[in-house]
């Protein structure tokens, strides 16, 4: 049975920072590119990083470029978000991904869960001003 299970969320200042994990079991986690989307309230999902599967590429959206580092421990099936510098408008309930394949951000069409091959929970990060 897949799983992604994340965690680390919370509330905090504008300014502060926080960590989020995401455990995966149930799949190859090394030959998985993984992806960090999240949904802010009201609105949609917005893809914010990505790593490949070796840790060689990173991506990330260009409003949390900067600020966020996304890495990967394919010892523990474990790939995390370090946050710093947060702000109120990163507010959102964020989301860890896996997919075989690199997955670009969908430009035309608004992101779904079913983009990935599997998708986590989430883990809610409220950011005060």
């Amino acid at each position: 049975q897949v799983q992604l299970v994340e965690s680390g969320g919370g509330s905090v200042q504008a300014g502060g920072s926080l960590r989020l994990s995401c455990v995966a079991s149930g799949f190859t986690f090394a030959r998985y590119y993984m992806y960090w989307v999240r949904q802010a309230p009201g609105k949609g999902l917005e893809w914010v990083s990505t790593i490949s599967r070796f840790e060689m590429d990173t991506y990330y959206k260009d409003s949390v470029k900067g600020r966020f580092t996304v890495s990967r421990d394919n010892a523990k099936n474990t790939v995390y978000l370090e946050m710093n510098s947060l702000k109120p408008e990163d507010t959102a309930v964020y989301y860890c991904a896996a997919d075989y394949y690199y997955r670009p951000a969908p430009v035309q069409t608004p992101l779904s869960r079913d983009y990935y091959d599997y998708f986590g929970r989430g883990t809610q990060v409220t950011v005060s001003s």
